[in-house]
């Protein structure tokens, strides 16, 4: 690509409307996970008898274990929400934006 389609896509409304989607869009999901995350940290920190503690009684796995793998499947959850917007909305603005750059 020549330099003209690079100003004409950085100029365009479209463009600057795909990028604000989706910086906003990763933005949230990144305080989302960024908010799981602390509140992990400071349950460890100020609650460990609550993660230290069994499930059931006659179970030998506490509360840690399933908090801590749901706080990891949530990344791959929350990964997954961008990939569907991103290969969906984002993938047909970044084509109609080439497709008019290039008439």
């Amino acid at each position: 690509m020549n330099d003209s389609i690079y100003r004409s896509i950085q100029n365009s409304p479209r463009f600057k409307d795909l990028v604000r989607k989706r910086e906003r869009f990763a933005w949230i999901l990144s305080a989302i996970m960024l908010g799981l995350y602390s509140g992990f940290i400071l349950l460890i920190a100020y609650g460990p008898h609550i993660l230290g503690a069994k499930i059931s009684p006659e179970s030998s796995i506490t509360w840690g274990m399933p908090i801590g793998v749901g706080l990891i499947l949530s990344a791959f959850i929350l990964t997954g929400f961008y990939i569907r917007r991103a290969n969906g909305e984002f993938d047909n603005l970044n084509n109609a934006i080439l497709k008019e750059a290039q008439q």
